[in-house]
């Protein structure tokens, strides 16, 4: 099992986040076997999988996107503050979006945002992930949402139960719940272990396994405590995952069908995380573009508006259409908003005070726009909620007790977030 770094993406502090991509190398050692040993020897630990049937989308808009150029414009602030776009209407009456937004704009009755959301100065996607900041998530090692969803979810042979397809960063760690959910990465060559290396068929395969039946016996004879017992079943259902195909499957967007290809030019990675989602995988994590926008804000915004109205409205019109518009939950957010009053680069900066997100299915209260902000989108004016709130209704509509609690590296129980207030308005 080899980790290389993946693409970088730098903010305006200079620093630069990394994803790091594991890749396991399937045709010299059956890898996946290691990753299903260590996620069913955490498990025994851990308090049940959960019954429900949900899986999570979530979209991540690195950098820290304008609020109040996407879902919170002021159209009667002044010129400074509220920038070049316009509010239009939308299907659900006294609610308005962006004019860079038709799409979900004719579907808001699919979608719900909330404009009143309280975070914190920091380049980072944990908060929105684990519901803490980044300095005290490393310091305790909070886990992600999609690896919560991994502890809970249990194991399906042929499915990971967490996808990540922005590679691997801080928000997507699992924290105290160990490194058997981390989440797959098919970026970078992890969908190598997804496939049989080359050269290497059906018959070949079989071989190996075979071979490795025969190293194993030595070492079953050899070994003492027992722990070789237990391992056939682990290495046939890696072997299980290689053979069935179903992720490799989904991850051939070849096998879609045309015209659905061209609906999602451009934004693949959308059309990726609904059929991930439809194969059985629990939580897929995604982003798109780049926000941290101190200069130029609005040429950077016409370009990439379209693109995710473009990707959110083709991804929950489909998942209605195929009936599980109740069971997918869909999220869209970034760290922060941005400032309100325009820079003399034609730019936003940090605005930690408020922010917004995009919310859809999961089974809650669609066609609103909860919260509100002043008159200049510079603070919460009703209905505020902290990060975990949010992240709390969003655990409550997966069917997870926010308040459930896991043991951390020291032995001592930690909740899955402080703060557990809902946003009521969604559920």
């Amino acid at each position: 099992m080899f980790t290389f770094l993946g693409a970088a993406q730098r903010y305006c502090d200079g620093l630069s986040r990394r994803n790091f991509l594991k890749i396991g190398a399937f045709g010299a050692g059956l890898t996946l076997a290691d990753m299903l040993r260590l996620r069913a020897q955490a498990a025994k630990a851990g308090n049940g999988a959960s019954s429900s049937p949900k899986a999570a989308i979530m979209i991540y808009l690195p950098g820290g996107p304008s609020h109040m150029d996407m879902y919170d414009l002021k159209p009667d602030a002044p010129k400074e503050f509220r920038g070049e776009f316009n509010p239009i209407a939308t299907n659900v009456p006294g609610v308005q979006i962006c004019e860079h937004f038709p799409l979900q704009a004719q579907m808001w009755d699919k979608f719900a945002c909330i404009r009143s959301i309280v975070s914190v100065d920091e380049h980072s996607d944990t908060l929105v992930t684990t519901g803490y900041p980044d300095r005290e998530s490393r310091l305790v090692g909070h886990p992600s949402f999609g690896s919560v969803i991994s502890k809970l979810r249990g194991d399906h042979a042929s499915v990971p139960p967490f996808v990540s397809l922005r590679g691997m960063s801080r928000g997507t760690e699992p924290g105290f719940l160990g490194i058997a959910h981390r989440p797959f990465t098919p970026g970078g060559g992890g969908q190598a272990n997804l496939k049989m290396a080359q050269g290497v068929d059906q018959v070949r395969l079989e071989d190996r396994k075979g071979l490795l039946d025969t190293f194993d016996d030595i070492r079953r004879d050899i070994d003492a405590t027992g722990t070789m017992a237990g391992l056939d079943s682990f290495n046939t259902r890696a072997m299980e995952m290689v053979t069935a195909g179903t992720v490799r499957k989904a991850l051939d967007l070849q096998t879609e069908e045309a015209k659905t290809r061209e609906r999602y030019k451009g934004v693949e990675q959308f059309l990726t995380a609904r059929r991930l989602v439809e194969s059985g995988v629990g939580c897929v994590t995604l982003s798109i573009g780049g926000w941290d926008t101190h200069g130029n804000n609005f040429s950077t915004l016409k370009r990439q508006l379209p693109q995710v109205d473009k990707g959110v409205a083709n991804l929950v019109q489909d998942l209605h259409d195929r009936g599980l518009g109740k069971d997918v939950l869909v999220v869209m957010w970034g760290e922060f908003g941005r400032t309100p009053k325009i820079n003399n680069g034609g730019g936003r900066d940090h605005w930690s005070p408020v922010m917004s997100a995009m919310v859809a299915g999961g089974g809650m209260k669609m066609g609103q726009a909860i919260g509100a902000s002043t008159e200049r989108a510079e603070r919460p004016k009703d209905r505020p909620y902290k990060v975990p709130q949010v992240l709390s209704t969003f655990y409550r509509a997966m069917g997870i007790d926010p308040s459930m609690t896991f043991l951390d590296g020291s032995g001592r129980p930690r909740y899955i977030l402080d703060e557990r207030e809902p946003v009521t308005e969604l559920l």
